[in-house]
């Protein structure tokens, strides 16, 4: 288009006079040394402008603060005693005195059987016991009469051992009599069942009226002991060394308990051993911690979420784990400068602990790292801070 205009001012100029000509030929040239650098430089302008733009960015702060080193772990909430209650005697079940679900102590009647053949039998042991306990005392009346006849030499020597064998022989019978009658008194016993520790009972598996045999596999209720209960869990063997050194110095481990979504705290209680040697298949070491599960928030068999504190540190350089980035190199953050320009800063990191990660080298306290937005930003790039410094 500009071509075009420029051969029509010149067939123009071919009928003006020389100087008119030569006027407007220093018009010509003049505007177009001006309007084209002007249009051709703007956008280089605009790109200037562009790339001097800030990011906006969120910041957080190097402090010194006391560390929590954890170990995590997956566990499963297992009682330290469960019982299945059977029957140890053979009868009818006439009465149950528990409530499902209810908490029963240590002897407290559950259930009873029928107990009329053992109130027999037990009778008829209490029989046999009388009648030899009335044998060994007309024995020993006549063995004492014997002794006396003896010293009179009224008897032979040889019907006083006789008489002194028959003694011995019914204070034996009667021994044995004692035994059977608390045996019988024993199983009379047994019609009463009791529970054997104390706990929380299950449902009730066999209903009144059934007969019950000695041992059942399936037993009356299961018992659970829940207070205090435990957790069992596993760690790499790489942090045996963390556990073993302060157990052995004595120091009492805190662990924490979530729940399966890892968001809310269910109990805390302390390490309470470890198991004596390492699964070879899977590397792994069991142990145990305790809690007193007041409040039964912990229920037997259920799989939850374990925090075992190995170490406090105190005075600690921190900062926030979402700020350290990784490249080839390893670790770094992006450091703010105070002209707001930002540096790619190489940084060693220790333990860490959730959210925040000790910072061995390469930050000091104080330092402002780049927390979101880091996407955007290069080595030098200029950022606008959208927050207060904040941990």
């Amino acid at each position: 288009m500009l071509q075009m205009r420029l051969r029509q001012g010149l067939s123009r100029l071919k009928n003006m006079s020389r100087l008119t000509q030569l006027i407007l030929l220093v018009v010509v040239v003049a505007w177009v040394w001006w309007v084209w650098p002007s249009a051709s430089t703007q956008p280089a302008k605009a790109d200037r402008r562009g790339s001097n733009m800030s990011i906006p960015v969120r910041v957080v702060n190097a402090e010194n603060v006391s560390l929590d080193i954890f170990l995590n772990a997956l566990g499963t909430v297992t009682p330290y005693n469960s019982v299945t209650v059977r029957s140890r005697v053979q009868g009818q079940l006439v009465e149950v005195l528990f409530k499902e679900g209810e908490f029963v102590e240590k002897g407290q009647l559950l259930a009873r059987i029928d107990p009329r053949a053992y109130e027999a039998a037990l009778a008829k042991t209490l029989g046999q016991q009388q009648q030899n306990v009335a044998l060994l005392e007309n024995a020993r009346r006549n063995f004492a009469r014997y002794q006396t006849l003896l010293k009179q030499d009224s008897i032979p020597t040889q019907q006083v051992d006789a008489q002194s064998a028959l003694v011995q022989q019914l204070e034996g019978q009667v021994r044995s009599d004692q035994a059977t009658v608390d045996d019988a008194k024993l199983q009379l016993d047994f019609t009463q069942i009791r529970a054997p520790i104390a706990g929380r009972s299950g449902l009730r598996k066999v209903d009144v009226g059934n007969l019950l045999t000695a041992n059942d596999p399936q037993g009356l209720v299961v018992i659970t002991q829940t207070q205090p209960i435990s957790v069992v869990f596993t760690l790499p063997e790489g942090d045996l060394t963390q556990v073993r050194e302060p157990m052995q110095a004595n120091k009492v481990l805190p662990v924490e308990v979530f729940d399966r979504q890892d968001t809310r705290l269910l109990a805390t209680g302390e390490l309470a051993t470890l198991d004596n040697q390492i699964d070879l298949t899977t590397g792994t070491f069991k142990l145990k911690a305790r809690f007193t599960n007041q409040d039964d928030s912990l229920f037997p068999n259920q799989f939850v979420n374990v925090r075992l504190r190995v170490q406090a540190r105190q005075n600690v350089l921190t900062v926030a784990a979402g700020a350290v980035q990784q490249n080839s190199q390893g670790s770094f953050v992006f450091l703010v400068q105070p002209d707001l320009k930002v540096n790619i800063q190489p940084v060693k990191m220790g333990a860490r602990n959730q959210d925040l990660i000790e910072v061995l080298s390469g930050l000091k306290a104080g330092d402002q790292v780049v927390l979101e937005g880091t996407d955007r930003l290069r080595e030098g790039s200029i950022v606008k801070i959208v927050n207060a410094p904040a941990r």
